[in-house]
């Protein structure tokens, strides 16, 4: 808890004293009586504390109003956060082939896709200060998250996707790529990256990998890219044996187009991988996660909690106690 006055709170400290002057002033009688020390043997006649009582609640009123007027808040976000400076895109592949079941882990076959699901949230995880986003592409690339420091949004969105989401029927590399530069054009970071991850080769979509890659170039920003899957035959699943509920796989040949992935991440600065075994994908984010990192400061809304209302209904209903216990039981002569 904050407070947006909080100089206000010293007048808290002027309480005691002015109740110390007030009760060494005290009050002029309202009449003379006699005095009872006589007879205070014989009754049970004793000093009434009620004036005491409704004195401590507008004490504690006017604290109450004190503090409201410092304006507490309760705050539920920081101001400020530092960031890396680094803008990061990620490109992923949605085509069909990416169900291809060429990655093991932990003795069981995991698909393309998944694995690269799992490695880029590893990724993302070790990068809390980037603002990362990603785009999907398939017969069509589209954007699945923006530009964000919310990386826990970006999780929920990655774990969305499946193979299916869009037409798994072709691979547009260049459309891809296209997609996640326009993510990166109006950042004024200084250090901007994408990181395409694909198995296929360029057969859809309207702009050529290459002339993607020119204008990476030109907006300077350095590309990643990643053959993902092995050599030769992949284990495509095809159905599942009705009997023994297994799966069952189709081997089909391997085509990704690694000379196009190689000058698209040497025209831009960046690195070419083929990642076609689980621990050498792993690696592949280790070594893209050392890039260098430019701290900057990012401002951010901060949001605010303001607590005086309940202060001032407070004091206000004690001080309709005080009047009521005043004109009432506690009701002293005039």
């Amino acid at each position: 808890m904050t407070f947006a006055h909080p100089w206000i709170l010293a007048v808290l400290a002027l309480l005691p004293l002015l109740a110390w002057l007030k009760g060494r002033r005290g009050s002029p009688p309202a009449f003379l009586y006699s005095s009872l020390r006589l007879v205070e043997g014989l009754t049970r006649a004793r000093r009434s504390r009620a004036g005491g009582f409704l004195a401590a609640l507008r004490w504690l009123t006017l604290a109450l109003f004190i503090v409201a007027l410092a304006q507490p808040q309760l705050t539920k976000s920081r101001t400020t956060v530092r960031a890396s400076g680094i803008d990061i895109v990620v490109a992923l592949d949605l085509s069909g082939s990416m169900v291809s079941e060429d990655f093991v882990v932990d003795g069981k076959r995991v698909s393309r896709f998944n694995m690269a699901r799992s490695v880029l949230k590893n990724f993302i995880e070790q990068r809390p200060d980037d603002r990362i986003g990603l785009v999907v592409f398939a017969t069509q690339a589209f954007i699945a998250t923006p530009l964000t420091l919310d990386h826990d949004f970006l999780l929920e969105d990655l774990d969305r996707l499946d193979i299916g989401a869009i037409n798994p029927n072709a691979t547009a590399i260049g459309d891809g790529l296209s997609t996640a530069l326009n993510q990166l054009r109006a950042v004024k970071g200084k250090s901007k990256i994408v990181i395409l991850m694909t198995d296929g080769q360029n057969n859809s979509g309207k702009i050529e990998p290459l002339m993607a890659a020119d204008a990476a170039q030109a907006l300077g920003v350095k590309v990643y890219t990643i053959g993902v899957g092995k050599r030769g035959m992949a284990p495509m699943p095809v159905g599942k044996n009705p009997f023994t509920g297994q799966t069952i796989y189709q081997s089909e040949p391997v085509d990704i187009d690694e000379d196009t992935l190689q000058k698209i991440a040497h025209e831009t600065g960046g690195q070419y991988y083929r990642a076609d075994n689980a621990e050498r994908f792993r690696e592949i984010y280790a070594e893209i996660n050392k890039m260098e990192k430019t701290e900057a400061v990012i401002n951010k809304f901060t949001q605010y909690q303001e607590l005086f209302p309940w202060l001032v209904s407070s004091g206000l209903a004690l001080l309709l106690v005080e009047i009521a216990l005043g004109q009432t039981v506690l009701r002293r002569l005039p």
